[in-house]
């Protein structure tokens, strides 16, 4: 598949074949952590695959996978982003991988989440727990329309600052 100018968009995937360990090219690792892996890690993932494209290699995991939340899939559809290939999947899955950014999105992730090797940024933003929203269905979409828009919004904050500081250390090394 091309772009309108005719440069190859390769997939994530294929791109971090091409991209040799330690260029200047190399993609920034994140990994976010919640406890279920159902919702808000979920949204973090496909926010910042949405917003940083392939400037990002992007996971994520639960230290109690479940199973992606219905209401989850519904906000994200409801944003147009892609859902395809959503699972809940767990911190174990990435053990011993290096990651750039290890992020947990909630209190208890925070206080079980494994320990990375490697030298990484440990980030915790702590949001509220959209499953554990109560009352009607409208009520309970409600609230994973807002910790989708407080973590849309923390997304593009973050992207932009890790890009800014991978083009700092790069151009000292």
């Amino acid at each position: 598949m091309t772009d309108g100018a005719g440069r190859s968009m390769l997939t994530n995937a294929s791109r971090a074949a091409d991209v040799p360990p330690g260029s200047n090219e190399e993609r920034i690792r994140v990994l976010f952590v919640c406890t279920h892996n159902s919702a808000r890690s979920i949204m973090a993932e496909v926010l910042l695959r949405a917003r940083g494209g392939e400037r990002f290699e992007v996971h994520s995991a639960g230290t109690e996978p479940s199973a992606v939340r219905p209401l989850t899939l519904r906000v994200l559809e409801e944003a147009g982003l892609d859902t395809s290939r959503l699972r809940s999947k767990s911190v174990e899955e990435f053990l011993g991988q290096r990651f750039d950014y290890v992020v947990t999105v909630c209190d208890q992730a925070r206080q079980t989440c494994p320990v990375f090797p490697g030298r990484h940024v440990s980030l915790h933003w702590g949001y509220e727990d959209p499953a554990a929203a109560e009352g009607t269905e409208e009520e309970r979409l409600a609230v994973f329309r807002r910790v989708f828009t407080q973590i849309a919004s923390r997304i593009g904050q973050f992207a932009a600052i890790a890009e800014r500081q991978r083009e700092t250390r790069a151009a000292t090394s």
